[in-house]
């Protein structure tokens, strides 16, 4: 019978005091502006995005200008500056939304201004219906610009004729293609760094959390640490969402995308890592499987097995065996030069793989004296063997002959 531990509560954190907390933010912040000078990254991928809006919203103003001189002025450089989105895809699906949320605030403002005569009574006949019908699924998160056209346009100065609000609509629809336009032509989004790097975050993280059980074994097992142990195991599915948000961004950012030589990139790799996606999530189940049987293991309130030295130190080589393991599955995911790494993993693999066979063969001295013990000690090689039985490494999608791997 399976040995079966018992899930303990999550600790509450302690809030952090106010001045904690800015200093905290500000160093934030200082680490992010120094990473955004320092090389390509995240951050210097958010500025590119931030000044790529504020490009759009100046030529957007400009062109507005000059072909629309008469149309109420902040509409074109007003839908720009948002429509600068993380994909070039995104960009013209909002794009459509909100010139939908526009058009329908800018005609209903209108028609009420005309009709009532009086922008107060005009306002309080179209907010609400805006806001209502800012709330349709079709316009997504876009609705609200229903409501703000309408009042833009009841508030605004200038006669409340079908022809203004025509060129309002003209002006939020240049607003938008200039958006499109250099989102998509200026070096367009592209992610496919960021997944290499959610990856190798969780590989780490998960690496490191045995490299630590590993360590804390040469002592005496103590609740505080096992618990510990535990609390970091569990953190390593908000890292795998990481992973599957940058998969999605990965494969989002390949649509509209005018550059052909990262889109083949990113549609050749992304199906790759989703399968890269679910090795991780096996991993992540057994790292906690196994940090819970040492955490029961370590409360003195439970009659539970616990092991002596002659026990930990041969697992404790063991688990570091595995977490080297791990990090040459990150290294093989994440790098270019997969063959070599391939090979690495192979053979750390086999290696960990007669090193479980030889522990396994010590069961029965480790486990004397009850089922419980079998069932305990069985149950940590289970799980630290399963740790790398996903490993394996599947097919690596190739390179295209007489193709450059495209700068992300």
């Amino acid at each position: 019978m399976p040995y079966t531990p018992r899930m303990p509560h999550s600790r509450s954190p302690h809030a952090p005091s106010p001045s904690r907390f800015l200093r905290a933010e500000a160093a934030a912040v200082a680490r992010s502006a120094r990473r955004a000078w320092s090389g390509p990254g995240r951050e210097r991928d958010l500025l590119v995005q931030s000044l790529k809006s504020a490009l759009a919203a100046v030529l957007a103003w400009a062109l507005s200008s000059w072909l629309l001189p008469d149309t109420l002025a902040l509409m074109a450089p007003w839908v720009a500056l948002v429509l600068v989105q993380a994909t070039v895809y995104r960009s013209m699906a909002r794009g459509a939304q909100q010139l939908a949320a526009i058009a329908l605030g800018t005609v209903l403002g209108t028609a009420a201004l005309a009709l009532l005569g009086h922008p107060v009574a005009a306002l309080a006949v179209v907010l609400p219906l805006t806001i209502l019908t800012g709330n349709w699924p079709r316009l997504g998160d876009q609705g609200v610009y229903s409501a703000t056209s309408a009042l833009f346009t009841v508030t605004a100065s200038g006669e409340a004729t079908a022809v203004v609000a025509g060129e309002r609509v003209l002006a939020a629809l240049l607003g938008a293609g200039v958006a499109v336009a250099v989102n998509a032509l200026l070096r367009p989004p592209q992610y496919l760094r960021d997944t290499r790097k959610a990856v190798r975050n969780v590989v780490d993280e998960a690496a490191d959390a045995l490299e630590a059980v590993a360590d804390g074994l040469g002592e005496p097992l103590e609740y505080d640490r096992a618990r510990d142990w535990y609390d970091r195991a569990r953190r390593l599915p908000r890292l795998i969402g990481d992973v599957r948000s940058s998969v999605a961004w990965t494969r989002e950012s390949t649509w509209f995308n005018p550059e052909r030589r990262k889109r083949a990139e990113a549609a050749r790799l992304a199906p790759w890592y989703d399968e890269t996606l679910h090795t991780l999530e096996e991993v992540s189940g057994h790292l906690t499987a196994l940090t819970a049987i040492l955490l029961d293991a370590a409360d003195e309130k439970r009659p539970s097995p616990r092991p002596d030295a002659g026990v930990t130190e041969p697992y404790a080589a063991f688990l570091r065996q595995v977490a080297g393991v791990l990090r040459a599955y990150g290294r093989w995911v994440a790098e270019e030069n997969g063959g070599r790494r391939e090979r690495e993993l192979d053979e750390m693999a086999a290696a960990v793989g007669e090193t479980h066979d030889r522990l396994r063969a010590e069961l029965p001295r480790w486990a004397t004296g009850s089922p419980d013990s079998v069932a305990f000690f069985g149950s940590l090689l289970r799980q630290a063997g399963g740790l790398t039985d996903h490993l394996a490494p599947g097919r690596r999608p190739e390179e295209p002959s007489g193709t450059e791997r495209p700068d992300e």
